[in-house]
C-alpha cells in the first residue's frame, strides 16, 4: 500500500467542496447504509447535503476532503465534538462518517483522514474518540480496529 499510487491531498473542506461532499456522502449512504439499514433514507445527502456548509466554520465540527489527482473530491470525513455531561464527564469526538471512492481505497487515504480526525479531536480537548459502523460491515470494522478503535458497546435493534 502506497500513498503514491494516486496524488491525494487530505485537507479541511471549503465552501467549494460542498458538491463533492454531497456526492461522496451520497455514495456512502447508497453503498453502506442503503445496503444494510432499510430505515435509512439513502437520499438524505442529496436532500440535505447543503447542511455541510454550516459545519465549515463550526469549531465543534470537522469536515475533511481528500482531493484526487484531478482535484475531484475522492474522499470525505465528518466529525463532531460532544461536550461533557453529568453522565459522561469527558468531551468525546465522534467520527460521524468517512468515505473513499473504491479506486482510492488501498492508498491509505482513509487512514490519513482518521489520523487528521484524531489530531483535531486531541487539539479540541477530547478525551476519547468514537465511531459507529454497521455490524455487518466487517471491512469497516477491521479498518477502524487497524486505526486504533476498539469495540466499546453493541447496539441491538428490532424492526417494529
Amino acid at each position: 500500500m502506497s500513498d503514491q499510487r494516486h496524488e491525494v491531498i487530505v485537507r479541511r473542506a471549503e465552501q467549494t467542496d460542498i458538491d463533492g461532499l454531497v456526492a461522496r456522502s451520497s455514495a456512502l449512504f447508497a453503498e453502506d447504509d442503503g445496503a444494510r439499514d432499510p430505515g435509512v433514507d439513502i437520499n438524505w445527502p442529496r436532500k440535505h447535503g447543503q447542511r455541510f456548509s454550516s459545519g465549515l466554520t463550526d469549531p465543534g465540527r470537522l469536515l475533511l476532503v481528500a482531493d484526487g489527482d484531478d482535484g475531484e473530491v475522492v474522499g470525505c470525513l465528518a466529525g463532531t465534538l460532544v461536550e461533557p455531561s453529568a453522565m459522561k464527564p469527558v468531551k468525546v469526538a465522534t467520527l460521524v462518517s468517512r468515505y473513499v471512492r473504491p479506486a482510492y481505497r488501498r492508498d491509505r487515504i482513509g487512514g490519513r483522514m482518521v489520523d487528521a480526525f484524531r489530531a483535531w479531536a486531541k487539539e479540541s480537548g477530547a478525551g476519547s474518540a468514537q465511531v459507529t459502523a454497521c455490524a455487518t460491515n466487517a471491512e469497516a470494522i477491521r479498518f477502524y480496529e487497524r486505526n486504533g478503535f476498539a469495540s466499546q458497546s453493541v447496539t441491538l435493534e428490532a424492526a417494529l
